[in-house]
């Protein structure tokens, strides 16, 4: 066995985030000898409103060796092409555009997308909008999977999930313990640190003294290891993301009608909501600025917006400190999930920055013969890059809406900071200039493709003719988009369309059960 990889591992805090860790961790050096055990308290509560994914968690139940029919009806999951937005954009033709997971089957759309937005950016006319060329965006529109159902000549696509967050920590806590993981639930009443500064064990209320060689901080934001043992201190991202709560709510999905196969974002007057389509149910949430409107005025806005303000329906309010620590891994331990950082989840990067994060630390313990401090600060500069770059693009939908209806919105376009290499993205795509060769040379920070760039560019009418901040053109109920003209997506799509099915019909299959 190689001798940086850590012999005794303890994982603090269960959740989402802890078990990932676990089965992941579980999955790669259990079979080395390596002991691993999970402490978490019995009477914490998870967050567990966390619903989407990006296409990697693909890559985590493929390394689990757990089949798509195992999981997800154990977590109420569904699939997920893309993410809509509507009313983040007042420009006419772009009130709303479609965010895909790009596949090997939109290589040829691409480049044309790429060439025609080249164009319009260039003092072009032409109507260029990313819903009129990617396949993902048409099955979205018409509410089919994104999973093929035929085998010859079918398009393999990239898509995400939604599921039950709660549901998904229960299976891969069962998943894992079954394998041999030590489950251990107490409460955590001490952590003792060397003289070092390094964690020397844990103190649980039940189990007395815990000592292992290395400590993984899944406490969520209270960093009860990382924070408040270590001392490591927060970075906020207050002046680039003004908002910092949250509210959640369920509410029916009902019967024999289309399951949605996207997650919808849409613009309300200080933040946006989540719509996110599970087997049983829908979750809702509105993520907001205080700063702009109080607590009581968003739930009203929000039970509005759902139709449910007459309803005694409970709304679950959260507070949503956006930034991240410094260091990731310090010392013996490592930061893992919320108590590393948080970026609002208007790209579901939550369960990606956790699962990325621990496949970096356990490819870099293989690739180091010893563990220094140098080793550690390349790792940490790696992880903060990642989360930076997702910062960015998360800003970047907000600096760039084009809403004048409310202080927020204005506040988001004009007052939002800015990183150096965001400034430097906006700026080649309004001068015409190559945003491509930009991207390469902003190398690792850059977490989106081009395409994620030009799609959410496009999508909200950032053009020369269209800068100029028209009034805004309030939400309406959201509609599949309908092209003016024959596009290169809906040719496409009637070219594979009988590849693939209803998205209930195919989940049905999965579950092995009418839905």
């Amino acid at each position: 066995m190689k001798n940086t990889i850590p012999q005794k591992i303890l994982i603090v805090g269960g959740g989402t985030a802890g078990w990932m860790a676990a089965a992941l961790l579980q999955a790669v050096w259990a079979k080395l000898g390596v002991q691993i055990s999970l402490i978490e308290s019995p009477d914490v509560p998870i967050i567990g409103v966390g619903e989407g994914s990006t296409p990697l968690l693909r890559r985590f139940f493929s390394i689990l060796n757990i089949s798509e029919e195992e999981w997800m009806p154990a977590c109420n999951a569904t699939y997920k092409a893309g993410i809509r937005f509507a009313g983040w954009s007042s420009h006419a033709g772009y009130e709303q555009y479609f965010h895909p997971f790009f596949s090997a089957v939109d290589r040829p759309a691409v480049q044309v997308f790429f060439n025609d937005c080249d164009q319009r950016r260039n003092a072009g006319s032409a109507h260029i909008h990313p819903d009129n060329y990617f396949l993902a965006a048409q099955l979205a529109n018409n509410q089919l999977s994104p999973v093929a159902i035929t085998s010859e000549q079918a398009p393999s696509l990239e898509y995400g999930y939604h599921f039950d967050s709660g549901l998904l920590g229960a299976f891969l806590r069962k998943h894992v313990v079954g394998l041999g993981l030590t489950h251990i639930a107490d409460h955590v009443v001490q952590v003792k640190q060397a003289e070092d500064g390094s964690i020397a064990s844990i103190c649980s209320q039940a189990n007395g003294e815990l000592q292992a060689d290395l400590y993984i901080d899944c406490t969520g934001f209270s960093g009860l290891l990382i924070t408040q043992a270590l001392g490591e201190k927060a970075l906020p991202f207050k002046e680039n993301l003004f908002n910092d709560s949250a509210m959640a709510v369920q509410t029916p999905l009902p019967e024999n009608v289309a399951i949605p196969s996207e997650t919808l974002s849409a613009a309300l007057s200080a933040g946006w909501a989540w719509k996110i389509p599970l087997a049983n149910r829908f979750g809702n949430g509105y993520v907001y600025s205080s700063a702009f409107i109080s607590r009581d005025k968003a739930e009203q806005e929000f039970r509005d917006y759902l139709g449910i303000g007459g309803q005694d329906v409970a709304i679950k309010h959260l507070n949503m400190p956006v930034g991240r620590i410094q260091n990731h891994w310090k010392k013996n331990c490592l930061a893992i999930g919320l108590s590393q950082g948080f970026i609002e989840p208007l790209e579901a990067t939550a369960l990606m920055t956790t699962q990325a994060t621990i496949e970096n630390f356990i490819n870099c313990i293989h690739h180091v013969s010893q563990v220094t401090d140098a080793v550690k600060d390349r790792f940490n500069f790696h992880v903060n890059q990642m989360i930076e770059g997702i910062r960015d693009y998360i800003v970047s939908h907000y600096c760039v809406n084009s809403r004048t209806d409310t202080d927020y919105w204005s506040a988001c376009r004009e007052d939002t900071k800015r990183s150096t290499e965001l400034e430097e993205l906006l700026g080649a795509w309004d001068k015409g200039s190559s945003l491509i060769e930009l991207l390469m040379k902003q190398g690792a920070r850059q977490n989106y493709y081009p395409e994620s760039w030009y799609c959410l560019l496009a999508g909200n009418g950032r053009f020369k003719n269209a800068m100029s901040v028209a009034p805004v053109v309030p939400v309406a109920p959201v509609l599949p988009f309908v092209p003016r003209a024959p596009t290169y997506a809906a040719e496409n799509f009637n070219h594979l369309k009988h590849h693939f099915t209803d998205h209930r019909k195919y989940l049905a299959r999965i579950y092995g059960r009418v839905l």
